[in-house]
């Protein structure tokens, strides 16, 4: 397949040269396979009205009487109504993505002065977005937020920003792999409660399960319904296909059912993610209403989430420092931290560090004196699992497609949307963007461009038989960017759950947030805003204790004053 045009290839670390990463060469090499790609045909020089409406979206569920979002606003408010601190706390905290965000924002509310240091020039980490010569922007991933996202419906809602957020309606739509170009629908009726709601929404799709299947997977679900929370658990040590053919599950259900529900999860097939991670998502979106009914953000993430979460901490005493990148966590004698060294030479202090950061990048970060200590050595079980976002222009509207999230059913593809329908920055009557999810991406993540784009188009000509062809001869490609995360959410392989640390480390005065640390959420945004809070909610508690630590230190000239 031949795009004429130019050909330019960014690396992540091209934003930070590789030569300031971490030391480690893995780090380097990490960092340098990380691309961020263009390849243009035919420009498209449009120029779009900022934020015009003109998606069709449901109004807002209401969320705010389920028992999940009143647990969030209840932590939030910890926060909020916290004795003010006599000597405010200089919480030094690495990572800007939706975790440090999280922290510092609630640190801030509770009176204490964050310093988020975030390596790259964009906010966001597995959020964050890049906009074009064209004007064009393009993300790491593609991004829902549903109903089951308490603490995330109540961030919005504390920035004063639900307005956007643009909700669908509350259905889940399947691309049909033996009838190309069709689509099976679960439909969630608004006037069922839950989970009365879900039942129905299956119980009314004859195309993708038989009646004796629906009943056999009713049956095999049964021990997860009665056994509850301590049964979920239980079933970490197995994966989706090994949990089913113990359940007597029909092998249909997981080609129909499961793999795509998997890859949407978490980027890989049923025969590698642990049955717990599909349990707890069943869970939610079985036992709320409203839990998976789905929103996207209406423009790119940095400016329209990050951005204000950025504000709020500013204008409560805190600072944010972009192009800052750690480099080591220097040491005390007795094995606290002194300082985070960053790659330019500064180095920052403070009352409380936080590591923030993808776990991969963190374990590259632990000192030597750390990493015989079990909170610290049982991380090298918890590893990312590579995906790619992929999003092409074409030159004309693509009429096989819905103002919604689409499950591909591909064996290449995860989820899709046709995000100039979908979002109203990205919006456009003339030309469809399909931005795509990749994955399972292990054996792509190392290809070249063309190759993922050529592949990626061969199976869109099975869902858009009509209209979209592998040779272009139908539909052209204007444009396309291609992301490659190597290290993406960590990998919810079975036996992950006892390797997640809790937010507090077993070293005073150092903590962790990330979604892969010790929350209900999994690996999710909902997780990284949640560790995010129980972090901040951690720092708190503490104070006391790391005010008494500040003054002895102070005292005995160990670490330097707080700068």
């Amino acid at each position: 397949m031949n795009i004429t045009g130019a050909s330019q290839t960014r690396s992540f670390a091209g934003q930070l040269p590789p030569q300031r990463c971490f030391a480690s060469s893995h780090y380097t090499s990490f960092a340098v396979k990380k691309l961020v790609s263009r390849n243009k045909g035919r420009r498209s020089h449009r120029r779009h009205p900022a934020l015009q409406v003109v998606c069709k979206d449901f109004p807002r569920p209401p969320l705010e009487s389920t028992i999940n979002y009143l647990e969030a606003g209840q932590l939030s408010s910890f926060f909020r109504n916290s004795e003010r601190p006599s000597k405010p706390l200089q919480v030094v905290v690495a990572g800007a993505g939706l975790a440090g965000l999280s922290t510092a924002k609630y640190l801030a509310d509770a009176g204490h002065k964050p310093i988020l240091l975030e390596a790259r020039d964009v906010l966001g980490g597995k959020v964050a977005a890049w906009k074009d010569e064209d004007g064009d922007w393009y993300e790491t991933g593609l991004h829902i937020f549903f109903g089951a996202y308490p603490n995330i419906q109540n961030l919005f809602g504390e920035l004063r920003i639900e307005d956007r957020l643009q909700w669908k309606e509350h259905s889940m739509i399947f691309a049909m792999p033996n009838k190309p170009g069709e689509f099976s629908r679960f439909d969630f009726p608004e006037t069922l409660p839950a989970p009365i709601n879900g039942i129905w929404a299956i119980l009314r799709n004859n195309e993708m399960l038989t009646w004796p299947e629906k009943v056999k997977f009713a049956i095999g679900l049964l021990p997860a319904m009665v056994g509850g929370q301590p049964y979920v658990e239980a079933q970490d040590g197995l994966t989706v296909s090994e949990w089913m053919k113990k359940q007597g599950v029909p092998d249909r259900v997981n080609d129909e059912v499961f793999i795509a529900m998997s890859k949407a999860l978490n980027f890989i097939n049923p025969d590698e993610l642990s049955m717990q991670c599909i349990l707890i998502a069943l869970n939610r979106f079985l036992q709320e209403k409203h839990g998976s009914k789905m929103a996207f953000l209406d423009g790119n993430p940095p400016e329209r989430l990050c951005m204000p979460i950025v504000d709020h901490i500013r204008s409560r005493g805190g600072e944010v420092r972009l192009n800052s990148r750690i480099k080591k966590i220097e040491l005390n004698p007795d094995g606290t931290v002194k300082h985070f060294a960053l790659s330019d030479g500064t180095q920052i202090t403070g009352d409380a560090y936080v590591c923030a950061t993808p776990v991969d990048i963190f374990k590259l970060l632990v000192p030597q004196e750390w990493s015989e200590i079990t909170y610290f050595k049982k991380l090298e079980k918890l590893v990312g699992v590579p995906v790619i976002n992929v999003h092409i222009w074409f030159d004309r509207k693509l009429n096989n497609t819905y103002d919604h999230l689409l499950f591909s059913r591909s064996s290449l593809l995860s989820v899709y949307a046709d995000m100039s329908v979908t979002c109203k920055e990205y919006y456009d009557p003339n030309r469809s963007m399909l931005e795509l999810v990749f994955a399972p991406a292990d054996e792509w993540i190392g290809r070249s461009d063309t190759e993922i784009i050529d592949a990626t188009m061969e199976e869109l000509a099975k869902l858009f038989p009509d209209e979209i062809a592998a040779d272009q001869s139908k539909a052209k490609i204007l444009k396309y960017h291609i992301v490659k995360t190597p290290r993406s959410v960590y990998k919810t392989v079975p036996n992950c759950e006892p390797c997640r640390p809790l937010q507090r480390s077993p070293i005073e005065g150092f903590y962790l947030a990330g979604d892969y640390t010790k929350q209900k959420y999994l690996a999710s945004m909902e997780g990284a805003v949640l560790s995010g809070k129980l972090c901040a909610q951690s720092i708190v508690q503490d104070y006391s204790r790391l005010t008494l630590r500040s003054q002895k230190s102070l005292q005995s000239g160990e670490v330097p004053v707080p700068s």
